[in-house]
């Protein structure tokens, strides 16, 4: 008997037993390992991963089920790929089977084969299982020619098309049973992808010394396991080092993996790969790719026959056998962070599967995360500074900081107001910059203090206009905005504060002739739609563009030369340590959209706190004094990078339940806490979400080694005491408290 162990979606901590039929025993059992399984769970049938054999069950076996079907439609993952999902459940604490079907496309989870009959888009490529790798052909007898040759001719090429095979000799093709009866070798059926026609691709651009030196330093490390940390002024050029290096990879017959934070970055990146490799074949991984495209990308990549793959987080788990190079572009950025189910950040599961890969690894930011900054200042990373513009006529943009002004004017102060003027009697362009969409952040009533608190967060409803609808932006909650107030029934209610959409409104009565565009997730709601407004900038079809942390970075406007930041204080006042760390980066990437070809920029910065250091670092682009005063106060108050924490957070819609299962799985935690600080149960910073209530408990150490197993040790105490009414996970290395 044969039993599979499959990994289900399912929020249990192990794998299930299943008999594999005997029709599917022969030609290879452990053809199966990695690859989808349909088995019956309970009433339903469930799409499950093999992730290896046994021949014994802790099931009965008259209670042991047997497996539907195995699907060989397209390739298993290989022992790398789920090598990476396992150490993904132990580092995060998180169930198996959602870490390995929630890292496929959904395409690959449905209980149906990817493709019918057919296989216009497939063909068959034949590899050698581990034995086969093995094998010493010199062993078989002088008879057996055409075996010895094919064998070594796959252990040579590593894998070979029918075509190739047939090549070799005629009798080669017959010969494929026989070996397959051996488990010498498997069929798959790969992804048969066109590759682009040959193009002539633009000049190169010439590099800077500094640029020479990166990509010089870092090409040396390729074919093994590095960290380099590549820390570029915005506009300096970290793009084109990503480029020769990939290029490298390229000439070695490697592929190249390159992470970027969010969706809308990939279109400028793709185009950006487009014209500097037009002949290679490359594919882009996000969630907002139809289903058919992002299974037909992912199969690319799995198969080799993409050499290129430019993604967001989850692409890290894309199967890739001959990876190179990881590219983390803007590896600070909070959203490499995935902040449901498995709580994974894409740039240290980057870094880890480089490290297993023995590949390098290169993380890129005008404004390093602190921990990485950290890891280099202490040569655990390899430094690498970009501390110009690659354009040579393009300096750094000045800082000015404006003082708020009571006699401001929906927000904009005069000066603003002003420079916004010359700008446009130029011909240049504007970014007036506010993290805040929507008309107003509340709705006030003047006579009694009515605020539009949202009934089901602890948050307001901001007013969006025209429709003059109120908006909850944490659990989207929609309400037409009163006429009176719902308290006191006085007429006079008024929106507070400002959002993009107030600003937009404004500034095209004090501006007419000017061309407003308002960016953020308001405007841009379909795919593609950033591209355009993206290409009207660059048309010269946009005076002034309003807009959200959507435009903060990886965007180059030529003629872009001012850039005002709007209520720049609001991080000032947030409990959350690494505020500052995050105000400082999103300011250093917005002010970096100014002045990035021959026409100097400047940035305004309207602030009631301009002797801040936050903000004297700012005007001097001196990242490395900010980040040092900022580890100074780390290492004092033993936070990140200092110690290493772990968050468990807790939700339920019951009063009272959250706090109380909070409160208990802290006193369970303590008695085992071994050199671990654990902290008393708190709400959350935002304590209500979605009509749930959250509670969370801190713990910290000054080490993983002795994180980790208390991790483990709590999760099995608090699975003894869970309840249906809460919901609880354990977030590790968490970046919002």
């Amino acid at each position: 008997m044969i039993v599979l162990q499959v990994a289900l979606d399912l929020p249990l901590a192990q794998y299930f037993d299943y008999r594999l039929a005997e029709e599917n025993q022969r030609p290879s059992a452990a053809d199966t390992v990695g690859r989808r399984v349909l088995v019956p769970f309970g009433q339903r049938k469930l799409v499950g991963i093999v992730v290896g054999l046994s021949h014994r069950s802790e099931v009965p076996p008259a209670k042991l089920k047997t497996a539907l079907k195995i699907f060989h439609d397209v390739p298993a993952l290989d022992a790398q790929a789920l090598a990476l999902f396992e150490f993904c459940r132990g580092y995060y604490h998180h169930p198996i089977g959602e870490v390995i079907l929630n890292a496929l496309p959904p395409g690959l989870r449905r209980i149906k084969p990817v493709f019918g009959r057919g296989g216009s888009k497939f063909h068959e490529l034949v590899r050698l299982t581990a034995d086969g790798t093995a094998f010493d052909p010199a062993t078989l007898p002088n008879r057996a020619r055409v075996k010895r040759r094919l064998i070594m001719a796959l252990q040579t090429a590593g894998s070979l098309r029918r075509d190739d095979i047939r090549r070799l000799s005629a009798r080669a093709l017959r010969l494929l049973p026989e070996l397959i009866e051996d488990q010498l070798i498997t069929v798959d059926k790969v992804l048969a992808v066109a590759l682009p026609s040959p193009a002539l691709r633009d000049p190169l651009p010439a590099l800077t010394a500094e640029q020479a030196v990166a990509v010089k330093d870092i090409g040396a490390g390729l074919g093994r396991f590095g960290v380099a940390l590549l820390h570029g002024v915005t506009g300096s050029g970290k793009t084109e080092v990503y480029l020769r290096l990939v290029e490298q990879v390229l000439a070695q017959d490697q592929q190249a993996l390159v992470l970027v934070p969010e969706i809308n970055l990939t279109p400028q990146l793709e185009a950006t790969f487009q014209a500097r490799f037009p002949a290679v074949q490359r594919v882009s991984l996000h969630s907002q790719l139809a289903e058919g495209e992002r299974v037909m990308n992912y199969l690319a990549a799995q198969s080799g026959s993409a050499r290129i793959v430019l993604g967001t987080r989850l692409a890290v788990f894309t199967p890739m056998p001959a990876l190179g190079l990881i590219i983390v572009d803007e590896e600070h950025d909070g959203s490499f962070k995935q902040q449901e189910g498995l709580r994974y950040s894409a740039r240290d599961v980057a870094i880890y599967r480089a490290r297993e890969a023995g590949v390098p690894v290169l993380l890129g930011s005008a404004t390093p995360s602190l921990e990485s900054f950290h890891n280099a200042r202490i040569n655990r990373y390899r430094l690498q500074r970009l501390s110009s513009r690659a354009v040579p006529e393009a300096a750094l943009p000045v800082v000015h900081l404006i003082a708020s002004e009571k006699k401001s004017v929906e927000g904009i102060s005069p000066p603003v107001l002003d420079a916004l003027r010359q700008r446009l009697a130029r011909g240049e362009q504007s970014l007036v910059f506010i993290n805040r969409r929507g008309y107003a952040p509340v709705l006030l009533c003047v006579q009694c203090g009515w605020t539009s608190g949202c009934s089901r967060c602890s948050a307001k409803l901001t007013l969006h206009a025209p429709k003059n609808r109120l908006r909850c932006h944490h659990c989207g909650l929609q309400v037409a905005a009163p006429s009176h107030c719902p308290h006191c029934g006085n007429a006079d209610l008024r929106g507070v504060g400002q959002g993009t959409q107030r600003i937009e409104s404004w500034l095209t009565t004090q501006l007419p002739e000017a061309r407003v565009l308002r960016i953020d997730r308001d405007t841009v709601a379909r795919p593609g739609q950033l591209a355009s407004f993206i290409d009207r900038v660059l048309n010269d079809a946009v005076d002034i563009l309003v807009g959200t942390q959507m435009l903060a970075k990886g965007h180059d406007f030529p003629k872009l030369t001012l850039v005002a930041v709007i209520n720049a204080d609001a991080s000032l006042y947030s409990s959350d340590f690494r505020a500052e760390e995050k105000l400082f980066a999103q300011l250093m990437q917005v002010a970096g959209r100014a002045g990035r070809a021959s026409i100097p920029g400047e940035v305004l910065v309207q602030t009631a706190f301009p002797e801040h250091p936050l903000f004297a670092a700012l005007q001097r682009h001196d990242f490395a004094a900010f980040a040092d005063a900022q580890l100074r106060l780390r290492r004092e108050a033993h936070f990140p990078p200092y110690a290493f924490q772990a968050l468990l957070r807790v939700e339920s819609v019951q009063d009272g339940a959250a706090q109380a299962f909070t409160e208990r799985a802290a006193l369970l935690a303590r008695p085992l806490a071994k050199r671990v600080q654990v902290f008393d149960a708190v709400p959350a910073t935002m304590a209500r979400i979605a009509g749930r209530s959250r509670w969370q408990v801190l713990a910290q150490s000054r080490q993983r080694g002795w994180l980790q197993p208390f991790l483990h040790a709590w999760q099995l105490a608090l699975k003894e005491i869970a309840a249906r009414q809460v919901r609880w996970a354990i977030d590790v290395d968490p970046v919002d408290l």
